[in-house]
């Protein structure tokens, strides 16, 4: 039997009317409704019934951010999650989190949960960056089943039917993998009262970066201005040859 990590992100509810900040720095976030992303609901409801289908053993909700961010994972839990793992990341930190950090987290986890698969929504609604299950495949070098509208396990093998622009595409892969969620995967289950209730005895691990390992300081090109995409190109060759090009 294997385990499941999921990832949960705490996003501003798709029905809220979206404000931009005075100073155009980013979005107004306080005291705006959040909740979890739709994606990611779907990849909490995608781990569960293979829970239940009894091809795993144990699902695992992770979520990156400050201590808001439990509430997502509590919500997972609801949704039939086992425990959950709440990465803390606050302040200036949390503001320049991208893909890549929360990627190499996800890889460290991985390793540290001994899970067989992780599972993602494709992409979150506030970003839409699509990147984080690609990335953290690469990370772990295990094969990836992304845009997943049909997932299928037998033995140690993944059957995923995968949406493209073509129409789709049928591929199975090895596990240990890294799998995400698109739309038409299936439809998330609502937490009923008694599930909310039985996940606040749940447990939710609190760990640090710095805990499993991870620098989510990105020193590519924070704090450093170029006047042309040249100037850019030179000083991260530079760096790279020199091995100081870190991302």
């Amino acid at each position: 039997m294997s385990r499941v990590l999921v990832g949960v992100k705490r996003v501003i509810d798709y029905a809220v009317k979206i404000r931009v900040k005075p100073d155009n720095s980013g979005v107004v976030t306080d005291g705006v409704k959040h909740s979890m992303n739709p994606f990611c609901e779907i990849a909490v409801e995608e781990a569960v019934r293979l829970k239940e289908k009894k091809f795993i053993s144990e699902v695992v909700a992770v979520s990156c951010g400050p201590a808001q961010a439990t509430e997502t994972i509590r919500t997972a839990l609801a949704m039939g999650c086992d425990r959950g793992i709440h990465v803390e990341v606050s302040g200036k930190d949390y503001e320049s989190l991208g893909p890549l950090q929360v990627s190499k987290i996800f890889a460290a986890l991985a390793k540290k949960e001994e899970a067989s698969l992780v599972i993602l929504g494709k992409q979150a609604i506030d970003d839409d960056c699509n990147q984080t299950g690609q990335m953290t495949a690469a990370l772990l070098d295990w094969p990836q089943g992304t845009f997943a509208s049909e997932v299928e396990i037998t033995g140690d093998k993944v059957k995923v039917v995968r949406e493209i622009d073509g129409g789709l595409e049928t591929i199975k892969i090895n596990m240990p993998a890294v799998l995400t969620a698109d739309l038409r995967l299936n439809t998330p289950r609502y937490a009923t009262l008694p599930n909310i209730m039985k996940a606040k005895k749940k447990k939710i691990a609190n760990v640090k970066p710095a805990d499993l390992g991870v620098d989510i300081v990105s020193r590519a090109c924070r704090g450093t201005e170029w006047d042309t995409v040249g100037s850019l190109y030179e000083q991260w060759r530079s760096r790279s040859e020199h091995g100081a090009l870190v991302f």
